[in-house]
């Protein structure tokens, strides 16, 4: 152990710290100093008393702003000097660029970016070029650079980011799933029942659950224009649309007569990646479509709902995914990277191309009308899940290796 040793690990909001990294800090704290830096806000207070870390408030902008950039660099950088780390780790875009750039000026010794997702993949032109140039550097002012999943690490590769190793720890995903907490036996039928029936969510109905930020880039508009297609496609098969009277009743075994419905769990963001209008309509007039907003617990929301899905353009290795088969959802998930990686096509889940409605509206009308298809995709969720992604396995993962790195540096010195 090197509890003398202080590791600061970073991420350009709070939220980022308090849900990718829940439960790790505190672990981490036990063997280290751990210190935790984000932009202010009321989620970095919730990481400072549930992980039991000192927290630095230092605000940096998600967007592009040169002379905000430079302020929370050299914030940054006083903080380096201050505390003396030697390790610091960063997660999400922003964060990585000024932590590492702002770790090399200050002199920190072992500087460890995770890469969670790439930006640039998924856009074109000046602003791709920009977006590569920005990685590239981060990526020069790091030491040890860590993709979160095999399709990170490869667009990495591709795209010339780098020619640095590049070492993905455990299976991928920068947190694992804690199994305990993410369980349906931990979830009270009774609550169940009483959430289905505020929700007006009907026993037969079968419900589709997306759970992120409401934005173009999580395919919010394709998923809204899949599920009007599916919608349409049931009323011609001959299936009412009307709510059932009870939402208490059995399961009806046909699966064609059940009803569909949308269930969106998550903050609308109306900034950076906006709606459609015609999807933030039909959002609030079709009764089918159930949008709760943001939800500290997720757990419930699975519980109630039968799969998954996840139409996003971009993820480094979407927890979402995770969550939802340890919750013994099957999934519907974009051909992305760490979506692909989590989800095995025609075993946990079924992989659709990025950006099409039609192939989602294919999808979850297989999912409703081939039963011994959805159960077979069912009964391997969570196991599938266990067996790869176990929180303890990536904790322990990211302990090794901050004590061989460590290690050599004492050695070095």
């Amino acid at each position: 152990m090197h509890l003398n040793k202080i590791i600061i690990r970073t991420s350009t909001i709070p939220l980022s710290l308090n849900i990718l990294l829940k439960g790790q800090l505190k672990y981490l704290n036990k063997k280290f100093e751990i210190i935790g830096i984000s932009s202010n806000g009321i989620e970095l207070n919730e990481v400072k008393s549930r992980e039991g870390i000192k927290t630095i408030a230092v605000d940096m902008e998600r967007g592009i702003s040169p002379l905000k950039d430079l302020y929370s660099l050299f914030k940054l950088y006083v903080n380096f000097i201050k505390e003396k780390p030697t390790v610091v780790h960063s997660i999400t875009p922003k964060a990585g660029l000024l932590t590492m750039l702002a770790g090399k000026m200050a002199g920190v010794p072992i500087r460890m970016h995770t890469f969670t997702g790439l930006i640039f993949p998924s856009k074109t032109g000046l602003l791709q070029k920009l977006l590569i140039k920005m990685d590239q550097l981060l990526c020069w002012s790091a030491t040890n650079i860590y993709p979160e999943g095999n399709g990170v690490k490869n667009d990495l590769i591709n795209y010339n980011i780098t020619s640095k190793p590049l070492k993905v720890l455990a299976n991928g995903n920068v947190n694992g799933i804690d199994l305990v907490n993410f369980s349906k036996s931990n979830i009270l039928e009774e609550q169940l029942n009483l959430l289905k029936q505020e929700l007006q969510i009907a026993a037969n109905d079968f419900v589709f659950v997306f759970v992120g930020r409401l934005v173009g880039d999580k395919g919010i508009n394709e998923l809204v224009e899949a599920f009007q297609k599916l919608e349409i496609r049931d009323q011609k098969l001959g299936i009412s649309s009307e709510p059932q009277i009870s939402s208490l009743q059995s399961p009806i075994s046909n699966s064609q007569s059940r009803i569909p419905k949308l269930l969106l769990v998550g903050p609308l963001e109306t900034e950076l990646d906006p709606l459609k209008e015609e999807t933030l309509k039909e959002i609030e007039l079709n009764k089918n479509i159930i949008s709760v907003g943001f939800q500290k617990d997720v757990r419930p929301y699975f519980a109630i709902s039968n799969a998954l899905v996840f139409p996003s353009y971009r993820e480094g290795f979407p927890n979402v995914v995770m969550q939802a088969g340890a919750m013994e959802l099957p999934s519907i998930v974009s051909d992305i990277n760490g979506c692909n990686e989590i989800i095995v096509e025609g075993e946990n889940g079924t992989i659709i191309p990025v950006k099409k409605a039609e192939a989602i509206t294919v999808a979850m009308q297989k999912l409703m009308e081939d039963k011994d298809y959805y159960l077979s995709l069912k009964n391997n969720a969570r196991p599938m899940v266990q067996a790869r992604y176990e929180q303890s396995v990536v904790w322990n993962a990211l302990l090794d290796e901050y004590n061989m790195l460590i290690k050599k540096l004492d050695i070095k010195n």
